[in-house]
């Protein structure tokens, strides 16, 4: 759970750790809050991580309000191996102004930049990964308190998904949207929408896709759909890996490399260094086609037009 040092309502806050997501959502959380107090769109400076410069970030510190009460800036999700050359950017936080700055990963207790906020009066907090437990408890939390689930929804979810928060945010959002649609939410629907237990098999399948699905890519989908799992979810599960390379293929083409990818993204550092390699070997054009090959079998499925599983069989075979 997270882990905090530091004085509770200081004005700079430092979020690092294992635990990413929850990482990002704490500095959304920060960031949202003290915006609401200022008047300007002046007040609210975004930084990237990423390549930040010492004397980038004094300046965005030391710059004085304008029309606002006070500054805010946010440094997004930095490299833990560029922290500590960013400590001495902190040595002086002026009053006016407010710091969120994130770490993608975790950094020691002993860290420059760690002692650079503490020494400024400010909140040092670590997102540690959660055991199974306590990510089950999470899911309890953001489905009752968000999506208007309930905790049975929750544990289910948390079964048939990989310990990753944000894998279980997207089916809970996804479940919380169907059940918002007026729906109802059945045992059975709630087994055709989630993965049932299959990640590896789904994995496997996203695997073999691209740039062109192989034999095997159509024996897994064919495996998948006679165990049960609807051809529309393996649809959604294929379109949202090709979207995540398609992203990592336009950062590919501004230059960036690997690490920056991994940096900037939320998925894991492995899935993102696959979807790194996918991209390689796929062109943008053909991967924007692929979703909307995607888009049109499920609504030719949702249509009645075609059966679900023969018409996987033919968007594979199209892909």
């Amino acid at each position: 759970m997270p882990r905090a040092t530091g004085r509770a309502g200081a004005l700079s806050v430092l979020l690092h750790g294992e635990e990413r997501f929850l990482v990002e959502q704490k500095a959304r959380t920060t960031v949202e809050g003290w915006r609401t107090e200022l008047v300007s769109d002046f007040g609210l400076e975004v930084l990237e991580g990423v390549g930040l410069a010492p004397a980038r970030l004094r300046d965005a510190v030391l710059q004085a309000p304008f029309l606002d009460p006070f500054r805010l800036v946010f440094a997004r999700m930095v490299p833990p191996n560029r922290t500590e050359s960013l400590a001495g950017a902190l040595a002086e936080i002026p009053p006016t102004t407010r710091l969120v700055l994130t770490v993608a990963g975790r950094i020691s207790a002993g860290n420059k930049l760690v002692k650079a906020i503490n020494a400024a009066g400010g909140q040092v907090e670590e997102m540690q990964r959660l055991n199974r437990r306590a990510l089950s408890d999470w899911a309890a939390r953001r489905a009752v308190e968000t999506h208007g689930l309930t905790a049975a929804v929750a544990a289910q979810v948390v079964r048939a998904s990989p310990p990753d928060l944000s894998v279980i945010e997207s089916e809970l959002t996804k479940i919380g949207a169907y059940k918002a649609s007026g729906a109802k939410l059945t045992p059975e629907v709630l087994s055709e929408l989630l993965a049932g237990g299959r990640e590896d098999e789904i994995y496997r399948l996203t695997d073999n896709l691209l740039p062109h699905p192989s034999p095997q890519a159509l024996d897994i989908a064919r495996n998948l759909t006679r165990s049960g799992v609807g051809g529309t979810l393996i649809a959604y599960r294929m379109a949202r890996h090709i979207a995540m390379v398609l992203e990592v293929k336009a950062r590919q083409e501004r230059g960036e490399s690997l690490s920056q990818v991994q940096n900037e993204m939320t998925e894991h550092r492995f899935v993102v260094q696959k979807a790194f390699d996918a991209a390689q070997q796929a062109t943008s054009d053909g991967l924007e086609q692929a979703l909307k090959r995607i888009r049109d079998y499920e609504w030719e499925v949702k249509s009645g037009q075609v059966d679900a599983e023969l018409g996987l069989d033919v968007l594979l075979t199209r892909l």
